[in-house]
């Protein structure tokens, strides 16, 4: 059997030599022994020993392979604006550009520069949430699920919360009501049935032991025909009339109506205030478009309680989010010019016509991508906004089939939605009816998806 070349003689190779600047010695000896001990079956048969610059590129591969970051950017082409595995909103330009800054330097993140004085983080965003929303007060925390965890606990830990069996949600990632709730330590009391609760189910179940009325907005689905529901007005007048607060959980949340702009209505914010709930929960990276947070606002001496929980410090946001989120929330003080500044609004409202002209564009260097095993055709579609916004709304949209010629079979639809994911950018598209479907709403610049498309095409050719 012949021998291999040694680890420092691999090292010495060009590609060696970059390893070990590139990656340090420690790491690239791993991955020479590594690519040396990948060759060592092949020699067992009688093969020829590899060269030492042949280990050298092999041991380069593997670094550079495991060097890539998981977390990177990709072209979100499922037809799914808000895709919670993808991310939910993008960012605004201003709202980049505020983290970035307080990414690089120190900042005033709980410091009054008034006073000079130890100041308060919430104080950058309450502000303007109590602008925007009409609320007395307000306060920032993770995400929604943690701003509804945190509220139950303040207002409800070691007693009993009435919620409609119809409004018992599970969202994404086993996010479950009745579990955030035990979770809180406080106890449900469900009324009414799965489609139909009325005013009196509430009324007759609130007792001696009842701390909260909690209406909560059914994300992901909705419940259609023999149907009825107490509308969170009256809800807020029941629970007020028994001197109880009443909690308002909207789940994604929007802070202007969204009809202004052709989309379907949602409840804002500000009309959940003006119903009378005394403590509104909804998200930030959802409809709203920002960083991933959760708003708790209404009544400033719950939203106070709320503030002074141990709890609360555990599930604050740092500089880079609160960042974001100011800059974000500063955007809607503007209307007229949010569909254009904010990309979760923009996207939303893109023209049918604008992307159809998009996906034109692109059949034939996606056909020539794809091979001639390959039919590639327009298509009209329905996007989805996603995130448990809107749940049964869908828009007009656009994009590309791209169909197996001689009949379709799942392993090739799943072999080529692999090599679009092996793209850089990776692509990711949704098999659906026989066919690996790009809806092209999400994708404003086809440029990034025509240059991944040019160097795989180069990188085959070579």
């Amino acid at each position: 059997m012949q021998r291999p070349p040694s680890v420092d003689a691999v090292l010495r190779a060009p590609a060696g030599v970059l390893a070990v600047a590139r990656f340090g010695r420690a790491l690239a000896t791993d991955a020479v022994r590594a690519a040396i001990a990948a060759a060592r079956p092949a020699l067992r048969e009688g093969e020829a020993a590899p060269g030492r610059a042949a280990l050298a590129d092999a041991a380069f591969s593997k670094l550079e392979r495991s060097d890539a970051l998981s977390l990177r950017p990709v072209l979100n082409l499922t037809g799914t604006v808000l895709h919670t595995n993808l991310g939910r909103a993008l960012l605004a330009a201003p709202a980049i550009k505020a983290a970035v800054a307080v990414m690089a330097a120190p900042a005033a993140l709980e410091y009054d520069l008034n006073s000079g004085a130890r100041g308060e983080r919430d104080d950058h965003v309450r502000g303007l949430l109590r602008e925007l929303t009409g609320a007395e007060d307000a306060l920032v925390v993770n995400n929604n699920a943690a701003a509804v965890l945190l509220a139950l606990v303040v207002l409800a830990a070691g007693k009993q919360t009435i919620v409609s069996r119809g409004e018992l949600i599970e969202i994404g990632g086993a996010f479950r009501m009745p579990a955030i709730m035990a979770s809180a330590g406080t106890r449900l009391v469900e009324v009414g049935t799965t489609n139909r609760t009325h005013k009196r189910d509430y009324e007759q179940a609130i007792g001696a032991d009842t701390a909260l009325l909690l209406k909560v907005h059914t994300s992901n689905y909705r419940i259609e025909g023999f149907t009825a529901d107490v509308s969170p007005r009256d809800l807020a007048v029941i629970a007020h009339a028994h001197s109880l607060p009443m909690m308002d959980d909207l789940g994604s949340g929007t802070l202007l109506p969204l009809d202004r702009w052709g989309l379907p209505k949602e409840r804002t914010v500000a009309e959940a205030v003006r119903d009378g709930a005394d403590l509104v929960t909804f998200s930030g990276d959802k409809l709203l478009g920002g960083p991933q947070a959760g708003f708790i606002v209404g009544r400033a001496e719950l939203v106070a309680r709320c503030a002074q929980h141990p709890l609360k410090r555990a599930l604050r946001l740092d500089k880079l989010r609160l960042a974001a989120l100011e800059a974000t929330l500063r955007l809607y003080r503007d209307p007229d010019r949010l569909a254009e500044r904010l990309p979760t609004l923009r996207l939303l409202t893109r023209p049918a016509a604008q992307i159809r002209a998009m996906a034109e564009g692109l059949v034939a260097p996606m056909s020539a991508w794809a091979g001639p095993d390959w039919r590639v055709e327009v298509v009209a579609c329905r996007s989805q906004i996603g995130s448990g916004a809107l749940p049964v709304e869908t828009l007009e949209s656009a994009g590309l089939a791209l169909h197996p010629i001689g009949g379709g079979s799942g392993r090739a639809l799943a072999g080529l939605a692999g090599r679009l994911r092996a793209l850089s950018p990776p692509v990711i598209g949704a098999v659906k009816d026989a066919a690996l479907r790009l809806d092209l709403r999400c994708l404003e610049d086809p440029a990034p998806l025509l240059a991944a498309l040019s160097a795989s095409l180069g990188e085959r050719a070579s």
